[in-house]
Formats: structure tokens, C-alpha cells, sequence
């Protein structure tokens, strides 16, 4: 009996955070450049494309997950990718983390071939996806 008390008063203790918890379901928008200039063109629907001479700027489609849609904007510079932005992302701790990884891998790697970020495993797997999207329909 002298030890029931303390274990059911810690239980609860450790459980309240649980119940507390309220996952967010918002979205933010992230962006990282090369150190090329980027050119300042927009488009409109998913995985559609708008051109100027040798710049293009094509939107990824729409990957949805568990915490939330993600969405990427790649411009390119020839057929080089310069920028990576994210339209649509989980408003998450670790994806907020992870985004800039990827896009830098994304612009080391210039492809969708990127690392999976730990603890993002969801939003990396649907960031390539998105990706791999729009530089398929730039190659369109």
C-alpha cells in the first residue's frame, strides 16, 4: 500500500503531457537559394510549368502525410536546379528542422536522390516525392 500511491501519483504525472498534446496542423512556407540569382516566375497548378528564355520555375505535386501536405517550387537555371522552396509544408518541429537539409542536399545533389533526414522521415519521403514531380515535369 505505501508504494501504490507514489506509482499511481507518477503515472499520472507522466500520462498529463500526453493527454496535453495537440499535434499542429498548419502549414508554413520555407525557402533557401543557390548563389545564383533566381529568376521570378510563378506557377499556378500542380506539377505545371511557366518558362522565360532558360529559367524555369515548376511547382511539385502535392504529397500528403500524416503531419500534413508538402509541396515544392523548383526553379531552374538552364537545367541546373538553383532554388527549392516549399509552398506547403507540416507545421512540425522536426520538419522545420529538416527542410533545410534537404533543399541544400537537393541542390548539392541536383536531383531527388537526397538522404532521408532523421526524425522526418515522413516529410523527406514526401519531399523527394514532390520533388521528383516537378523535375519530371520540367523534363516534360
Amino acid at each position: 500500500m505505501k508504494r501504490a500511491i507514489p506509482v499511481l501519483v507518477l503515472t499520472v504525472a507522466g500520462l498529463v503531457p500526453v493527454w496535453r498534446y495537440a499535434p499542429s496542423d498548419g502549414t508554413t512556407t520555407t525557402e533557401a537559394a543557390a548563389p545564383a540569382s533566381t529568376p521570378s516566375a510563378s506557377s499556378s497548378s500542380s506539377s505545371s510549368s511557366s518558362s522565360s528564355s532558360s529559367s524555369d520555375v515548376v511547382d511539385g505535386s502535392t504529397v500528403n502525410t500524416e503531419k500534413g501536405a508538402v509541396r515544392v517550387q523548383v526553379s531552374f537555371e538552364g537545367g541546373k536546379i538553383t532554388a527549392v522552396k516549399l509552398l506547403q509544408q507540416p507545421n512540425h518541429p522536426q520538419t522545420t528542422a529538416a527542410v533545410p537539409k534537404l533543399i541544400a542536399a537537393t541542390l548539392e545533389a541536383q536531383s531527388a536522390d537526397v538522404d532521408t533526414v532523421s526524425g522526418a522521415t515522413l516529410t523527406s519521403d514526401a519531399y523527394r516525392e514532390s520533388l521528383q514531380a516537378a523535375i519530371d515535369a520540367k523534363g516534360a
